[in-house]
């Protein structure tokens, strides 16, 4: 591969050099190139055609081409669990972290300083996945990525005269490792996991989201006692999270029927802890809780933060400071729940 350097904010681009590099990535050349140009064209800019109408066609050639695959592979699987794979292969997750691991995203000409930090800022999250992630990671992929994935698709699929048989032998390769049903097995759906383990017990979920300075949050509440909480842009996203905490939480509850004694005091987190505490010192008619970062620590791409938590009461001054954390909001939410299990402790509440 050249190596070209990735694309400027200002939309400069080689891209005789950029399609002889995906060229290079497919293992495909391409008969007319206008087609791949038009796939790595963004519509920010605005000097050329963008892959939106690619984009369209390749969404709906790619899913027909992963039922096939599906349908033939594994001929055991009812309708319902076929859609699921599908589904997976499909999802702007499955086809954001192809984008990554090909480094597509480098050979997109664009006019967006907001695109190019919004995909470095999900691929420092994916460089910390450790695992195949089917349902979704801590931040949710940005559709620009799957939508590049999906328009080099069609390309292919129209340089190849709308052959499907075709287009799949060469794009195949792009999309592995290709989610199984044994993968999907070993990583159940977090929100129909944790409904499905508590109605076995008996036991009410609900999932509420809200927002909060233009954050998505999400709080899972077992029979009216919260669990955990997340937040995310995304509200989807942030539920997600959220039940993947409270599945944490309740893998070491030896009693789910108790709803684990102690959550309550030990797990108020990050956005719903913070609220709480918000609620608490506006009902005592003290100050405004006040966060603050004390330290940091560890590189760049894995930085983590200890926040502490402050404001004044009657009595004086109440501090606390947390444990670190990956981001930001986390630490000042578990400074939060700290704090209100000091509250607890002294009897304020």
């Amino acid at each position: 591969m050249s190596g070209h350097p990735p694309n400027a904010v200002d939309g400069t681009i080689d891209m005789s050099a950029a399609i002889s590099d995906v060229e290079e990535i497919l293992g495909y050349k391409f008969i007319d190139k206008s087609l791949l140009e038009k796939a790595l064209t963004h519509p920010s800019y605005v000097n050329a055609e963008s892959y939106q109408r690619l984009e369209f066609v390749g969404d709906a050639v790619l899913g027909l081409a992963i039922t096939n695959f599906a349908f033939l592979t594994y001929p055991d699987l009812d309708a319902g669990d076929l859609s699921v794979v599908k589904a997976a292969n499909i999802s702007t997750e499955k086809l954001a972290r192809v984008a990554i691991r090909h480094q597509l995203y480098k050979y997109v000409r664009h006019n967006s300083a907001a695109l190019t930090h919004k995909v470095k800022e999900f691929l420092d999250v994916v460089q910390q996945e450790d695992v195949i992630v089917v349902h979704g990671g801590t931040m949710k992929a940005p559709k620009v990525l799957a939508d590049i994935v999906e328009s080099v698709i069609a390309a292919v699929y129209l340089d190849q005269k709308f052959d499907s048989k075709a287009m799949w032998v060469v794009v195949r390769g792009l999309l592995e490792p290709l989610i199984t049903p044994d993968m999907l097995q070993q990583q159940p759906q977090p929100i129909s996991m944790l409904f499905e383990m508590c109605q076995k017990d008996g036991l009410q979920v609900d999932i509420k989201p809200w927002r909060e300075n233009n954050k998505n949050i999400a709080s899972v509440y077992i029979d009216g006692n919260f669990i955990a909480s997340a937040s995310s842009d995304q509200k989807e996203n942030a539920k997600l999270q959220a039940a993947k905490a409270a599945l944490e939480i309740l893998a070491h509850c030896n009693d789910k029927m108790d709803i684990c004694a102690n959550v309550n005091e030990n797990s108020e987190v990050e956005a719903a802890a913070k609220k709480k505490l918000h609620e608490v010192c506006a009902r005592k008619k003290w100050s405004k809780p006040c966060y603050s970062i004390v330290n940091e620590v560890g590189p760049a791409h894995a930085r983590k933060f200890v926040c502490s938590v402050s404001f004044e009461t009657a009595d004086g001054l109440e501090y606390v400071e947390g444990v670190e954390k990956l981001r930001v909001k986390e630490a000042e939410g578990y400074a939060a729940s700290l704090m209100l299990q000091n509250l607890r402790k002294k009897n304020y509440i």
